[in-house]
């Protein structure tokens, strides 16, 4: 029998968008694929999360962190129903904007929020330890996905193979929800190049210290991972809506533009 040849990231992106389902659970589920973080060492951190099919609708989102630490979440869909719903008492604003992504390549692509004045470029590669990851990913039981305690030893060990720092795949969020985070497949960024308004950020490199929203830790090595998010159904009496951050929450679009 001939060996089937591995998909390209850009193939999986490509797949996702025609065929992205989200399990049948009582929660807020997410399917797609996305940069888990990557740290410039000048301080700034972007991420991108591109959700084909979500529990509110398709959306994607851009994260950006200055080196100061301020947050803002920029996403083509409202704060409420995108990232900033978990996340919002730790940013700075959370925007509706414009966001392009383009596969330029079979392992690279770029992401450019117009409005924002970002600008980013990105080349993935594979290294052992994400072979390793991937190979045990395609052979792990369904049961281990939804297992906090499973999730919690595959972050450790992923973490050594990575050498990405803390990862997080299980906890709480800022607005108390609990997620459990599934990466079937993982690449590691091999190079970046960034510009915000119009300045180079510079080179990749860890930060100190490690960044994090409450369990959810942002790897020091950038990392495009292909999977599912799932969080625990919003509970008014246990949790809080988080859609905004400090700021006014505005639209860098008009009302309802996407």
């Amino acid at each position: 029998m001939k060996k089937q040849k591995a998909k390209t990231p850009r193939e999986m992106a490509r797949a996702l968008e025609q065929y992205a389902r989200l399990p049948r659970i009582d929660a807020e589920a997410f399917h797609g694929y996305g940069i888990m973080a990557l740290p410039f060492a000048s301080g700034h951190i972007l991420a991108f999360r591109r959700f084909p099919e979500s529990s509110f609708g398709g959306y994607t989102s851009v994260w950006h962190r200055q080196p100061d630490g301020e947050w803002r979440f920029y996403a083509d869909g409202q704060p409420a129903f995108t990232c900033a719903r978990y996340f919002g008492s730790q940013l700075v604003d959370a925007l509706v904007a414009e966001i392009k992504v383009e596969w330029t390549g079979p392992a690279s692509f770029a992401v450019r929020v117009p409005d924002a004045g970002i600008e980013w470029d990105l080349e993935i590669g594979t290294t052992g330890g994400t072979k390793l990851l991937n190979t045990v990913g395609r052979w792990v039981p369904k049961a281990m996905w939804s297992s906090k305690r499973a999730l919690s030893l595959l972050a450790v060990v992923a973490s050594k193979l990575l050498r990405a720092g803390r990862i997080g795949l299980a906890g709480k969020t800022p607005s108390g929800q609990e997620f459990l985070n599934n990466p079937r497949s993982v690449w590691v960024v091999e190079r970046s190049s960034a510009r915000v308004n119009g300045e180079d950020i510079g080179p990749m490199g860890p930060v100190n210290p490690q960044a994090h929203f409450e369990d959810y830790w942002l790897p020091q090595r950038g990392i495009l991972a292909f999977g599912q998010v799932v969080c625990e159904a919003l509970d008014p009496s246990r949790h809080e809506l988080q859609p905004k951050g400090r700021g006014s929450g505005a639209s860098l679009r008009p009302s309802g533009a996407v």
